[in-house]
């Protein structure tokens, strides 16, 4: 009997592992894809998603969904989630356009939106501060910062990517901290919401020293609904992290953190200039042709697979030509794309991944043209921001966005958010193509304007805009700047204040002349990317860089000066009260003696004492 309970509970136990390997094929799986970028750039973009049912998250039943943060959605009443952490730039110009379409970046610092369920205004803005408080104990962050101040309500720049068709009363928030510093304390909670915990598979390449090295970083969550057609509803988180790497700086050992210059033996020159010869040199370019390794790049070799993650999807891709050769660890299969451009690995999953990109056969050291990179595409607009002006009373904002299309015209929406310190004149906001006289309506569709109140709610400013094909548009408005209390200003008061990024969404061809119609029936608007029965409503997204505002700064010497002086007063003023209260005035020849005299006193009456005793023995 107690055998055959034992074959049971073992056949039992196999049929749970086998089922669960079988949900874990569909529910789970994540993705490495490497793509080396000019001027000695490896961009490395690790992707992790993970499924569950609607109705097992209702119930509580967490597999591969994270509880800690699904309990979190579930009590602020969260339906879509996305979270940004950014360092950095995106090199447009050198690099082309960003990796996923800009829909998984961040401008610098800390980015939230979300869609909540709420009745009304003042119970959305409850469950949103519930939200950005438990999140920011949950990534070590500074989400709780985010108050009335630096909210905003977006109008046309958001739609949701999940599925919403049941839900009527969605409220989007939309938060940022351009200031916030992301560090490792942001990576290890986001490893740790991972199935594998980063033990295991190409999280097991993820090392704050490198990461927080790259020359561009972001990492992104995104929480959605998803309903196939026919299928039971899903939930669908996804973890997405690009880094663009410096290969030069990434192979430099820790041990010599600090680069010298190498030998004039080992410097590679360039023979093809006139006047090269032993005793001069001229540098040829150090991007083209690199070669480097896994380790190398991220200091250590990939650790086998996840075991939980889908079997059928490669989790290592390497974007290089055909031509070129690759050198992998033995037991790695790889497999070629029919584009000629990429491959793909597939890895055993106790199998140690290492992976060598050597210099090409067939280019000499002399040679200045990569040939190991996949030409990047081209953006779809290029977007500048800066601050115009001087003093410290008013300035301006002007943003030159060029659209690089010959034949094609462009139309976005330009969102932003600005501090309530920041009093935009709307009046003074003109669009001009630049060399052209166009008008300006030709220009600017639609303006969506939100003023700050002081100390209670931000500015926002959303504007659909055209920028026609070849062109230059340039978009300028005017702003106050307002005096701060002493109390407002950070430490750094004199470094000034940051401005969040602007976020540019371009529109999908289908949501141009207002076809698409979005699948969703709240009250505000979407995300990047978001898909609408039109099509896709963004075909790109990307953001500007921070801006660095400078206010009036006071002398913060001065209520210390007070603080001194007032000190000094009222301590003269109570020392004299005091000593009118408590001190006894007398003439000085009615006081007693004290001090030295009375001493003095004393020793001579004792020595007249002893010398009438001896007079008189």
């Amino acid at each position: 009997m107690r055998q055959f309970l034992s074959f049971l509970w073992l056949s039992l136990l196999s049929i749970s592992v086998f089922s669960s390997s079988a949900a874990a094929d569909s529910d789970y799986h994540e993705q490495l894809n490497l793509r080396p970028l000019p001027f000695s750039g490896l961009l490395a973009s690790f992707n992790f998603r993970s499924n569950t049912t609607v109705s097992e998250f209702e119930k509580g039943n967490f597999r591969f969904f994270p509880r800690s943060l699904g309990q979190i959605l579930q009590h602020a009443g969260t339906r879509e989630l996305h979270l940004r952490f950014s360092l950095g730039r995106w090199d447009a110009e050198t690099w082309g356009a960003s990796p996923w379409d800009g829909a998984r970046e961040g401008g610098t610092g800390v980015e939230l939106w979300a869609w909540l369920e709420a009745d009304t205004d003042k119970e959305a803005d409850h469950k949103w501060l519930t939200l950005t408080n438990a999140l920011s104990g949950l990534f070590c962050a500074s989400l709780n910062f985010i108050d009335g101040t630096r909210t905003t309500r977006p109008v046309m720049s958001f739609q949701p990517e999940g599925d919403h068709s049941t839900v009527t009363n969605m409220h989007l928030l939309y938060g940022v901290l351009p200031h916030e510093v992301v560090c490792t304390e942001n990576l290890t909670p986001f490893l740790k919401l991972l199935p594998c915990k980063g033990k295991a598979g190409i999280a097991t390449l993820l090392d704050g020293h490198k990461l927080f090295d790259a020359s561009w970083q972001s990492m992104a969550i995104d929480i959605r609904p998803i309903c196939p057609p026919g299928g039971e509803c899903v939930l669908q988180i996804e973890q997405t992290i690009d880094m663009v790497l410096d290969i030069d700086r990434s192979k430099r050992p820790r041990g010599n953190p600090i680069p010298r210059p190498p030998p004039g033996h080992e410097l590679p020159c360039d023979a093809s200039k006139p006047y090269h010869s032993h005793d001069t040199c001229f540098p040829v370019d150090h991007a083209a042709n690199q070669e480097w390794s896994l380790s190398q790049i991220f200091g250590k070799p990939m650790k086998g697979t996840c075991p939980l993650t889908d079997p059928a999807v490669p989790p290592v891709c390497l974007q290089v030509p055909d031509s070129r050769s690759v050198f992998v660890s033995g037991g790695v299969r790889e497999k070629k794309n029919p584009n000629h451009i990429s491959r793909c690995f597939d890895i055993p999953p106790s199998t140690e991944l290492e992976m060598v990109l050597p210099a090409p056969d067939d280019v000499t050291a002399q040679s200045t043209v990569p040939t190991d990179i996949v030409t990047p595409k081209s953006p779809l607009l290029y977007a500048e921001r800066s601050f115009t002006g001087h003093g410290q009373e008013r300035g301006g904002v002007q943003t030159i966005l060029r659209n690089p299309s010959p034949d094609t015209a462009v139309d976005f929406i330009y969102m932003e958010s600005l501090p309530w310190f920041m009093r935009i004149y709307l009046h003074t906001m003109e669009a001009r193509v630049a060399g052209h006289s166009a008008n300006k309506s030709s220009l600017i569709q639609q303006v969506y304007y939100r003023p700050a109140v002081d100390r209670a709610r931000a500015t926002q400013l959303e504007v659909r805009m055209r920028v026609p094909p070849a062109s230059t548009v340039f978009l300028t408005y005017d702003f106050e700047k307002s005096i701060l209390r002493y109390t407002e200003y950070p430490p750094d008061a004199n470094r000034g204040f940051d401005v969040a990024a602007a976020v540019i969404t371009v529109l999908n061809k289908g949501q141009i002349q207002g076809e698409g119609e979005s699948t969703t029936k709240s009250g505000g608007g979407g995300g990047d990317g978001g898909t609408t029965k039109g099509g896709r409503f963004a075909a790109y997204t990307l953001r500007t860089t921070t801006l660095l505002c400078s206010l009036p700064t006071p002398d913060f010497s001065m209520p210390y000066n007070v603080i001194i002086f007032t000190s000094t007063a009222i301590a003269l003023a109570f020392g004299g009260l005091f000593n009118i209260l408590v001190r006894r005035f007398v003439a000085a020849d009615e006081g007693p003696e004290g001090g030295l005299a009375m001493v003095v006193g004393r020793l001579k009456g004792r020595l007249l004492g002893l010398l009438k005793g001896v007079k008189g023995r």
